[in-house]
């Protein structure tokens, strides 16, 4: 399975009797997104395998439980979790899963072509933890965990769309890391920008001081530019925070989970300081008051369970 979606390499595991392993992978056209958790193990792709197989990719995992260690062009990642790491196709490499707990991780598989940076800057990073707890890492790293959670759910059209802010992101990602943000088209900057955006406005929704703005504060920009760059997706920054307070809300209202809490306090959390002005805009969205959608999906979900 590795061989076929990934790289062919050697492997070898002390728990060949009892392996345990899952894969699954999603095509997103220019680039796959695979999910694997995998026992304990150890791989090894050497020269000969490079010779006899080579996709010609970079491959970008995400670690999401359990540890691992990479080795590729004298850099070792050391064991790590949580993080990110580079490692490319056409060189050989050494990766392991120390201990005995199993690992889980989401690997994007990147043609090395379809990145606008020179391979001798990227060989800088190979092997090499990329933190996925701030910056671009942070917001590459959540995007692939929605890619690997939700991607399925997709039509073939929007797989590729998807792909294509993968790979922007990816790009951006690798460019702040090794300094080379001016090798990006302009198009990439844009996308991984917006990206970064959308990003902070979910961050802070529940912030009722967060306003178009705030935003292009927060990002070092003039309003107006902000405002054009939203213009193109055709919502305003502000339709676009009311939007994103609301379906929030609307799950809330929803989840029997959170019956007992106040409609108010719902609202408040998402950013809505004033009730009245609350209703009014989820009536208008969603044709109905918070408490009469909250009562509707009870019952929806009391008939679910009787049935």
């Amino acid at each position: 399975m590795v061989a076929q979606q990934l790289v062919s390499t050697s492997i070898r595991s002390e728990h060949a009797g009892d392996f345990q392993a899952e894969a699954a992978v999603l095509d997103l056209g220019c680039v796959q997104v695979s999910q694997f958790g995998y026992a304990p193990l150890r791989a090894r792709r050497t020269a000969a395998h490079v010779r006899s197989s080579d996709p010609e990719q970079y491959q970008l995992g995400l670690v999401t439980s359990g540890s691992m260690w990479i080795a590729q062009n004298r850099h070792d990642s050391g064991p790590f979790s949580g993080d990110l790491v580079l490692w490319d196709t056409s060189h050989p490499f050494e990766s392991g899963v120390p201990g005995t707990e199993p690992v889980r991780a989401v690997i994007l598989s990147l043609p090395r072509t379809a990145l606008p940076l020179r391979s001798d800057r990227v060989d800088r990073v190979l092997a090499e933890r990329i933190p996925a707890d701030r910056g671009m890492g942070a917001i590459l790293a959540q995007y692939m965990r929605s890619l690997a959670a939700h991607g399925e759910e997709c039509a073939p059209a929007e797989l590729e769309q998807l792909g294509s802010v993968a790979l922007d992101l990816a790009g951006a990602c690798l460019a702040d890391r090794i300094g080379a943000q001016d090798e990006l088209s302009e198009e990439s900057r844009t996308r991984a920008l917006l990206a970064r955006i959308d990003t902070f406005i979910g961050h802070n929704l529940g912030d009722p001081e967060l306003s178009p703005s705030a935003v292009a504060a927060r990002h070092s920009m003039s309003l107006r530019r902000l405002q054009l760059l939203f213009r193109e997706r055709g919502e305003s920054v502000a339709a676009t925070i009311r939007r994103r307070r609301l379906e929030r809300c609307r799950e809330d209202l929803a989840d029997p989970g959170q019956q007992a809490v106040p409609v108010h306090t719902v609202a408040l959390r998402w950013g809505f300081t004033n009730a009245s002005v609350f209703s009014r805009l989820f009536r208008d969205t969603y044709g109905a008051s918070p408490s009469e959608f909250r009562r509707a999906a009870t019952e929806e979900t009391a008939a679910g369970e009787t049935a």
